[in-house]
């Protein structure tokens, strides 16, 4: 899709009200190669803010790790109103797992993408993808996804047992159990939540501003989830104070709050 009918849309729907758009797709990394001039993910999202000086929040997510292009990079560490806040598609922690998947990132390109976006935005919050069981996935190379957990500090995980489909190379390798992939996506999980749980912990104490998904619940620029004082509009942005957390979710202190403009 070009850059105006995504302008376009974006305005439409900030004049409705919506402060914060999310970009995804199957492959947005791949956006603009069939476009004139093959314009980057990078290029139409630093367009798309400077032709929507109005819009609050912009989120980005469903990013492949090795195609982050410069400009995307520029944006991350500098534009306050892209959220701190990234998730890749990874899929999986061991190379050779990745290499029938057919992946183009290995392993050591998801922790240098993690290590490169903390750098250059400190306290950005990362989620990402994974897929457990894949077909001959062993427990060593499993053991490698589930570390990847810890090694990018993955605190939102989207975790899919592996679902074999008709007519894909796949369906043709040696299948892992179901109730093997079923238990290696829990392990998964568990991980996933410990790494939630200590991020939420580290927000206690920090303002914050939270989109307001609707009445007494919203995300953070980080897109943690949290509870908030009642009265909130749903759609509108509270600056608040975070008073605790529990394991998965932020509370916001009841008063000394204010609606963003």
């Amino acid at each position: 899709m070009p850059l105006g009918p995504i302008v376009e849309q974006v305005r439409t729907l900030v004049a409705a009200g919506y402060n914060e758009i999310v970009l995804t797709g199957v492959d947005i990394t791949s956006y603009g190669t069939d476009l004139p001039g093959k314009p980057s993910l990078g290029e139409m999202t630093a367009r798309l803010l400077k032709a929507v000086p109005e819009l609050p929040r912009l989120r980005l997510t469903s990013l492949d790790p090795v195609e982050i292009d410069d400009e995307l990079w520029r944006l991350i560490a500098d534009e306050p109103r892209l959220m701190p806040h990234l998730h890749l598609s990874l899929q999986a922690g061991d190379d050779l797992v990745l290499k029938r998947m057919k992946r183009r990132h290995l392993r050591a390109d998801a922790i240098a993408v993690a290590e490169r976006a903390r750098r250059v935005r400190p306290g950005i919050a990362l989620g990402a993808d994974l897929i457990a069981g894949f077909p001959t996935e062993s427990e060593a190379m499993f053991a490698n996804t589930l570390a990847l957990v810890e090694d990018c500090g993955l605190a939102y995980l989207h975790v899919f047992p592996y679902s074999a489909r008709q007519g894909t190379p796949a369906a043709k390798m040696p299948q892992v159990p179901v109730p093997v992939r079923r238990e290696r996506a829990a392990r998964l999980r568990a991980a996933g939540e410990a790494v939630l749980a200590r991020f939420l912990a580290s927000q206690v104490g920090r303002d914050v501003a939270a989109l307001v998904e609707r009445p007494g619940r919203g995300r953070t620029e980080r897109y943690a989830p949290i509870a908030l004082p009642a009265g909130l509009a749903p759609g509108s942005i509270a600056r608040v104070r975070v008073a605790r957390a529990t394991v998965n979710t932020l509370i916001a202190e009841a008063a000394d709050y204010e609606e963003a403009a």
